[in-house]
Parts: structure tokens; C-alpha cells; sequence
């Protein structure tokens, strides 16, 4: 051979490699995910007055006083409808990293809020030891010191939470339905008469677990929730 046909050579026409493509934490946010429109949020109504007999009854008024969307935003509630049918989970995962997640809508919303520690639970008579001693303590009155974040994956139940008139809103959450209480907010929870909830809970940093009970009208995560949602504000002159 000739030192010419010993010579490598290139095409001219020869594209040039391509990079790898980018790691999806480098690739562009979508940014914020909007939430549910109001036709989509879960049924509520307002309670009847007095004790609760029967906490896993639908315990509606005769006749029903709904609650819409627009009232629960009021109380600082915030909704999400996801796709709880898409994607699996464990029954079980104390912790479950949110980085974890591969729904785009989960991912969306984790990297909006801040959401970096999450606990997958099943609340069920054969998943849970001392299951109906622990639901009748959920359904104890309370406040959070940061908001409460619940994605539910299964089952279903009821969070009830106080409105500006101090009376019980029950808003039933099923299957696909992500909700958040503001901090401060008085609330409770139970399971319906199905006794089954497969659930995600969310936090901000490190979990908060300590529930204040009612009363509590001093602890500053209550003056903040009056100050922000139950007191009128004042119009400017």
C-alpha cells in the first residue's frame, strides 16, 4: 500500500457526534403544577352540629350543605387530581424517598413545595397493630406546625377541617386525590365504612409527627392560620 492509502481519513460529510442527552435534573423545569379545576375536587359538605357518633358515616345535614372548591381554597385547602392508576407503590415504605418518584405530575409538584422526605402508609385492620385504637386517635382534634400533605393512592376517607364559623367541613378523599391542610388549621381524619386508605404522606424537610391538640389558640402556628384565613381583612380606605 501507498503511504497516502495508509492515511485515515474523514468524510467531509460526516456529522459530528451528539452530546448524551442531559440528565433529567438538567434538563428544563415545567414549572409549577396547577391545580384541579374546581368540577374536580372532592364532594364536601358542612357537618351536622354536636358529637360525631359514628365517625366513618358520611354525616352529611337533611337537606346537604355542600362546600364547593372556591370555599375549601378559602380555608387554605389546596387539591390535585393525579393518576394514582399509573404508577405502582409499596403498601408499606417508611421513608419513601420522593426522588424516587417517576410520575412527571408527583415530580412536578415535590420540586415546587420543596418536598423531600415522604412515608408511603396502608391504614387497614390487617396493616396497622391497634387499628381502631389509632383511627379514633387520628379523629382527635388538632394542629400541625407545618402544613399537612396527603396523596391518596387507595382506599378512601374523610378530612374534616374547620371553617371561618368554627363548624366541621368533611371532604371525602378517594383514590388519585392529593391534598394539603395549611398549617395551624384545626382538622382531623378518619377512614369510611371501607376501613382501608392507602396513603403517601409528604413533608418539608424533616417529618413532623406532633399533633396539638385543641385547644391550642396560643401556639403560633394557630395565630398564623387566623391571622392568614379566618380573620376578615380589613379593606383599605
Amino acid at each position: 500500500m501507498s503511504s497516502t492509502e495508509n492515511k485515515e481519513t474523514k468524510p467531509a460529510d460526516e456529522p459530528e457526534a451528539k452530546p448524551a442527552d442531559e440528565p433529567e435534573a438538567k434538563k428544563a423545569k415545567l414549572g409549577p403544577l396547577e391545580q384541579a379545576a374546581d368540577d374536580d375536587w372532592p364532594e364536601a359538605w358542612i357537618m351536622p352540629d354536636g358529637e360525631c357518633e359514628d365517625q366513618k358515616e358520611l354525616n352529611r345535614k337533611d337537606p346537604n350543605e355542600p362546600v364547593d372548591a372556591s370555599a375549601m381554597r378559602e380555608l387554605g385547602v389546596c387539591y390535585w387530581k393525579m393518576d394514582a392508576n399509573a404508577y405502582d407503590y409499596p403498601k408499606l415504605a417508611v421513608p419513601w424517598d420522593p426522588k424516587d418518584a417517576v410520575d412527571e405530575r408527583l415530580v412536578r409538584l415535590r420540586d415546587d413545595r420543596g418536598y423531600s422526605y415522604a412515608d408511603i402508609i396502608t391504614v387497614h385492620p390487617d396493616t396497622l397493630p391497634e387499628y381502631e385504637k389509632k383511627v379514633k386517635s387520628f379523629f382527635e382534634e388538632h394542629i400541625h406546625d407545618a402544613e399537612e400533605i396527603r396523596y391518596v393512592l387507595g382506599g378512601s376517607g374523610f378530612f374534616d377541617i374547620r371553617d371561618k364559623k368554627d363548624r366541621w367541613v368533611r371532604i371525602h378523599v378517594r383514590k388519585g386525590d392529593l391534598i394539603t391542610l395549611p398549617e395551624g388549621s384545626y382538622h382531623r381524619f378518619t377512614v369510611d365504612k371501607d376501613d382501608i386508605i392507602h396513603a403517601m404522606r409528604l413533608f418539608i424537610g424533616q417529618p413532623v409527627w406532633t399533633p396539638f391538640n385543641r385547644p391550642c389558640d396560643e401556639h403560633p402556628s394557630r395565630k398564623f392560620y387566623v391571622e392568614n384565613y379566618v380573620e376578615e381583612k380589613k379593606e383599605e380606605n
